[in-house]
């Protein structure tokens, strides 16, 4: 029997972006014959493998550009460990019905404190929720900021800030800012009012 109608369709396959179809079609076909179902059976079968794997896809490159330090849930923090902090109120900004409204966070406490592990687990849930997240040091963006003005591709830089729903800023006030620093920062805030959501720890 000739291999060329299956090579064929792993080209046409490959040529529509379908890695997924590819991969799992054939294993697919035999459970389904097996199980006595019709083709349109297969098909949805098929096309839901498909999109499962394809939003998981887009979920991990959104964690990828998120450039999280380290990718932690709200799952793994110990919320006992810190008996002031608002369990349910950080559970609710987990569901980032704020971000959707473009409204800004800022979460205040001393050093050990969970301020980050509670912005990585937002900045995460938002990923998982269709959302674009950045998420940086308020020394490291500011310094990428100067960077970006010192080579004249301030206004670009600005613009790719502005693009993400969720902008998390950590630890500002940890580091000391220069006045120009400080001033860049305001600004790159200010631009985000209303526009995008803004976390900030400090």
């Amino acid at each position: 029997m000739s291999d060329a109608p299956e090579i064929l369709l792993a080209h046409h396959l490959k040529a529509l972006k379908l890695p997924t179809f590819l991969r799992e079609h054939q294993q697919l076909a035999r459970q389904c014959a097996a199980e006595g179902l019709d083709h349109v059976r297969y098909l949805a079968r098929l096309v839901e493998l498909e999109l499962i794997d394809r939003e998981r896809r887009m979920v991990e490159r959104r964690i990828k550009a998120a450039k999280f330090p380290a990718v932690k849930s709200l799952d793994s923090f110990d919320f006992a460990a810190i008996p002031k902090l608002n369990k349910m109120q950080v559970l609710e900004l987990a569901r980032c019905e704020w971000i959707e409204r473009r409204e800004n966070v800022i979460a205040l406490g001393p050093s050990g404190t969970g301020k980050t592990h509670v912005a990585l687990g937002i900045g995460l849930a938002a990923c998982q929720k269709g959302l674009s997240v950045g998420f940086t040091t308020a020394a490291a963006l500011v310094s990428e900021m100067m960077e970006a003005r010192d080579e004249r591709r301030l206004l670009r830089f600005q613009k790719q800030i502005a693009g993400y729903k969720l902008l998390a800023i950590d630890e500002l006030g940890f580091v000391p800012l220069s006045k120009t620093g400080a001033e860049l920062l305001f600004e790159l805030i200010s631009q985000r009012y209303e526009r995008g959501s803004t976390l900030i720890t400090s």
